[in-house]
Formats: C-alpha cells, structure tokens, sequence
C-alpha cells in the first residue's frame, strides 16, 4: 500500500510505516490542488493541518482507504464525505493528551501567580510583592467540559493540588475515576471557579461559550481553552473580562487561526485586548506540542495505520 504524506511528521511515522510494508512518499506542495493530480495513486494519506479535505478531494482519490491525522481534532476532514465513500478516518488523541493536560496546568499557574508580570517587572527594576500576591488552587472548583483525552489527563494533573473536580461529557456515562464528579453542564456554571474546554470543534461546539453562556457562570470565573479557538465567542469573552463576569483567562487557542494552525490572520480589536491584558496568558497552539508528544503521535497513529492496514491484516 502507498501512503501520502501531505504534511510534515516526525520521521518516526514514515520509519515505523515503512518498517511494516508501507510505501511512503513525501511532496512538499503548498496548495491542495497540486495534490489532484496524483491523489488517485496512494491508499493512504498522513496530515496535519494543512488543508480541508473535502468530497472533490476524496473524488479524485479512487484507492484511498484511509487518512491519518497527526493530532486530536478532525475538523479539516469532512468526516461525512470521506465515510460515504468507505474512507478510514483515524487519528492520535492519545499522543499529546499529556502535553496539554500539563501545558492547562502551566497556563493557570502562571496566572493565578503573575508570573509573566513580575517576571517582566524584575527585568525592567520593579520590585512589587503586593502586587503580584498569588491565587492558589487548593479549595478550588475546577469544571471539565469535555473528558475524552485531554480533559482527562488535565483532571490527572490537578489531582495533587487539592481541587474539587466537576466534569462534563454529554457523549459518555460513568467515566469519571474516583477523584471526579460527573455532572451537569448548568452545576459546573453554577459552581466552578475555573472551567476548562477540552471538547473537539463541531456544529455543537462552535461559540459554546458565549454571551450567554458566561453569563450563567459563577462570578469571577476563569477560562482555559486549550481545544479549538472557536470554541470560544472571542469578543463576548473579552467583554466578560471587561465586566469582571470571567475574572482572568487561559487561552491557547483563537478564532483567529489559519486553517493550518500556523499563522493568526484577520484579528480584531477583541484580540489586540486579550494581548494588552496581564488577566490573560496566551500561548500559540502549542499545548500539545512537546518533543515528547511529536514522537508519540507517531507511534500512537502508526500503530493504528499498521493493525487496521498492515499486510499481516490484510
């Protein structure tokens, strides 16, 4: 079987492929179209992000059999499209939810005790202590939404802390280990002091936090969202902040991505405040994205590829 590597991988996945029988090749094409032309000669294709394959795609690739994306969302697949037309679908949430989990734990740290400001205020002779008095989370409420990978490992990671821990998952019943509360979408407005998203981005997810939905949290609340950037209605956040209904946010993610993940473009004056403001912390989509997780999304996805389509299955 031939595999096509539309976007770049950690050389562990081609090796580990290859290794198992695979044919693998490698184009460095930027646009989608410069694909077309060759599609209908692979079984499989690896990518990232790098574009939407959609069903004219999938149209001009008659032996495909599967896609492999490296990482947790689906989103730049139409899933529909590609399962009418008996196209594997897979990815590797598995490989970075630890990644994530720490990096959610790392952005309200930093946070809750103004590392980014006093760190600046020291490089430039400012010395406050009252000032940068911290937050501590012990005795916090922290609401989940979302507990597939990612969710659950941030749920691992704040164990030691000594947090109450709710969770939401509308897709899944008695998941929680014993150190979690299943719960309600509405209590975790009601009660928790931090909410953290860790859902994929869908129809249902698009702008799940809105207006109304920070409205109906508790007063003070703070945001992590280390999903997708859409998740989140930037302008009705930055709002909430203005109002001190959500009293400080975490954001690795923004509404404003490329389609790739690789650039902001057509930002606003909504996302010019989150950067001027020291109640928010902001990364560039790296909360995934260790060197420990680039070499276990690969494994994680090669194993995957290699049971469902290696020859000994075949």
């Amino acid at each position: 079987m031939k595999i096509l590597f539309i976007d770049t991988t950690h050389p562990l996945l081609r090796g580990l492929l290859e290794e198992a029988g695979f044919e693998c090749h490698y184009f460095t094409f930027s646009q989608k179209e410069e694909y077309l032309p060759i599609i209908n000669n692979y079984d499989g294709i690896i990518i990232r992000s790098k574009f939407f394959l959609d069903d004219d795609f999938f149209s001009r690739a008659n032996r495909l059999k599967f896609i492999g994306r490296v990482g947790s969302g689906l989103e730049n697949i139409d899933i529909e499209a590609a399962t009418r037309r008996g196209i594997v679908c897979l990815n590797s949430p598995e490989g970075n939810r630890d990644a994530v989990g720490e990096h959610a734990v790392a952005m309200l740290l930093t946070l809750f005790n103004n590392v980014c400001r006093a760190n600046f205020e020291i490089r430039n002779g400012v010395w406050r202590r009252e000032e940068n008095r911290g937050i501590e989370l012990r005795g916090k409420t922290v609401g989940i939404i979302g507990f597939g990978n990612t969710g659950s490992a941030f749920a691992e990671k704040l164990l030691g802390f000594g947090c109450k821990i709710l969770a939401y998952d509308k897709y899944k019943l008695r998941y929680a280990p014993f150190y979690v509360t299943e719960t309600t979408l509405e209590k975790i407005m009601e009660e928790a002091d931090i909410i953290s998203f860790h859902v994929p981005l869908t129809q249902e997810t698009t702008y799940l936090a809105d207006s109304a939905f920070f409205s109906r949290c508790r007063q003070g609340v703070y945001i992590i969202n280390t999903s997708r950037g859409k998740v989140i209605k930037t302008g009705d956040l930055v709002s909430a902040l203005k109002n001190g209904q959500v009293a400080g946010a975490c954001l690795d993610v923004f509404e404003f991505e490329s389609v790739s993940f690789e650039t902001i473009v057509n930002t606003d004056e909504n996302f010019h405040w989150l950067c001027q403001s020291d109640r928010v912390i902001l990364t560039p989509h790296v909360a995934g994205w260790t060197n420990e997780s680039n070499i276990h999304l690969s494994e994680v996805l090669a194993r995957k590829i290699i049971q469902l389509f290696g020859p000994t299955t075949n």
